[in-house]
């Protein structure tokens, strides 16, 4: 299977972006971006010091991966990236126009259950709530599919794929 789409794999903190990202991109034969990847230094250590992220915190990074994704148009990819807001994902799309979202989705109880396991990640469990309080869920009018994250990576990647067959063919 492969997509000309770019796809943002995109969630709250612990719903799996890292692990169903990469399982995506090899399911689609494309590439895989880490959206961390793209943190300047700065957000790391907020984040880090369990202090939640500005939107003007957030706007270098959201536009280094909407670069990313825009260089990825008509070839595809997949990026990770949490892409809580409308106006987050707003400005992705500025940038490429193409994307299409993939929303990890999930009981608060099995991601913090899931969060609290993690060994070596800047994002602390303590601002799980600040995530939820913040998400603004996929609209009628963004392309995209919500994808529920229970069960193991692998059939979680493998609704993902399925939910992508079913979108258009993605805008240049």
């Amino acid at each position: 299977m492969n997509t000309p789409h770019v796809v943002v794999v995109m969630g709250v903190a612990g719903t799996g972006k890292t692990t169903i990202g990469p399982l995506l991109a090899a399911r689609l034969g494309v590439p895989y971006a880490e959206g961390d990847d793209f943190h300047p230094q700065a957000n790391i250590a907020k984040m880090s010091a369990g202090t939640p992220l500005t939107d003007e915190d957030r706007r270098p990074w959201l536009d280094a991966i909407g670069a990313w994704a825009h260089g990825r148009a008509g070839l595809g990819g997949v990026v990770s990236c949490s892409a809580l807001k409308r106006s987050y994902r707003d400005r992705l799309r500025a940038a490429a126009p193409g994307v299409v979202f993939v929303h990890l989705a999930g009981d608060r109880a099995l991601i913090e259950n899931r969060m609290s396991h993690r060994q070596g990640h800047f994002m602390p469990t303590a601002l799980l709530d600040s995530q939820f309080a913040t998400l603004q869920p996929l609209e009628a009018d963004e392309a995209g599919v919500v994808v529920d994250v229970s069960g193991s990576p692998e059939e979680i990647t493998q609704r993902a794929a399925f939910a992508l067959e079913d979108l258009p063919e993605p805008a240049q």
